[in-house]
């Protein structure tokens, strides 16, 4: 993550003046006169960089301009989870607010410290790194992530957060609900992965806090060491639920088929010494002693959901409602993540 820029107008999805008034009655660092910046990188909600001259930095994050699909875009959940977190063992931005009305942005938002440190988004920031930095740093994020999974929702105040009983079929249910509202196209794939998928359901593995959303580029890294994770960010489909549901997302954004998501060169392009998808399960499973008998589902699964949330980005760009660059390719991604998600699982019939 860059340092903030000052701008001299302001980005779009943003009032200073009213966000000004805002900072001046709830956060008491706050001094002078605010400047901000789009954060590039993100592909749902939108992220900007704050400063007022001063030594304290922030995060707002709100909803994307012309939200298609409203219960992918909870921005109090997003800010409970980070403040329920903090603190833990699980490294998160120190909360610093949460607004829900709308009057001042014309959605609700939340604010966070800024931390300092380095992303990871593709090829070229993980070139920088030594074979034995990749290695430990894909490791650093597998232990991280179980790091969540070991937390105990009640203890932090999470234990209503979500309802773990029957996470996985309704996962199934409303990623297949959110195509219907933001599709752009007809595709068989679409039908045929989501029925595989409900023939398939598995048992749940556990119940814990589920991330939703977890990959490399959603963690700050310290810049010293890489290998070190200092926040993670992205909560915004955060819940309890079924913990192996991350890992098959991991796994997925370790695939290179998601490239035209990601909108950058993958990470393994080049890069010697990341370890393999089958190393990250193992390496987890380790962590954790999970049973990964059923890990093809979740992997399955995680390309239904992003091919849904690519869908989704591509709509919003289609009718010029994305802020920033780098969405005109992630159309190009659903099909693939459907015909893979779909391979997995044909995959895992004929071992």
């Amino acid at each position: 993550m860059t340092a903030p820029e000052t701008t001299a107008e302001a980005p779009a999805g943003l009032d200073i003046p009213r966000l000004q008034q805002w900072f001046s009655t709830r956060v008491p660092e706050f001094s002078g006169r605010l400047r901000a910046r789009l954060i590039q990188g993100g592909r749902s909600n939108l992220t900007y960089a704050l400063h007022d001259g001063g030594s304290v930095r922030w995060v707002l994050r709100r909803p994307p301009l012309g939200t298609l699909t409203p219960s992918a875009h909870d921005m109090s959940r997003e800010y409970r989870v980070v403040a329920a977190l903090h603190g833990t063992d699980v490294p998160v931005a120190r909360p610093i607010g949460l607004c829900e009305n709308a009057s001042v942005l014309g959605a609700p938002f939340a604010v966070v410290e800024y931390v300092d440190g380095t992303v990871i988004r593709g090829a070229a920031e993980a070139a920088s790194l030594t074979p034995a930095l990749r290695r430990s740093c894909a490791l650093e994020l597998v232990d991280r992530l179980a790091a969540i999974h070991e937390v105990d929702p009640e203890a932090v105040g999470l234990g209503d957060f979500g309802r773990p009983e029957g996470y996985l079929a309704r996962q199934l249910k409303r990623w297949r609900g959110q195509w219907d509202l933001v599709a752009t196209r007809e595709t068989p794939h679409l039908q045929q992965l989501h029925t595989a998928l409900s023939d398939r359901l598995p048992p749940s593995s556990g119940s814990g806090v589920v991330h939703g959303d977890y990959r490399l580029d959603n963690t700050i890294l310290d810049r010293a060491r890489p290998d070190i994770v200092r926040a993670i960010v992205d909560w915004e489909m955060a819940t309890l639920g079924d913990p192996l549901a991350d890992l098959g997302m991991l796994l997925v954004y370790w695939d290179t088929v998601t490239e035209p998501v990601l909108g950058v060169r993958h990470i393994l392009h080049d890069n010697l010494g990341f370890p393999t998808a089958a190393e990250l399960a193992d390496h987890y499973s380790s962590r954790t002693g999970a049973d990964l008998n059923h890990l093809p589902f979740y992997r399955a699964l995680g390309y239904f959901k992003l091919a849904v949330i690519a869908e989704g980005i591509h709509a919003r760009h289609l009718k010029g409602q994305t802020v920033g660059e780098g969405f005109h390719t992630i159309g190009d991604a659903v099909m693939p993540l459907l015909q893979t998600g779909l391979a997995t699982l044909n995959r895992q019939d004929t071992a």
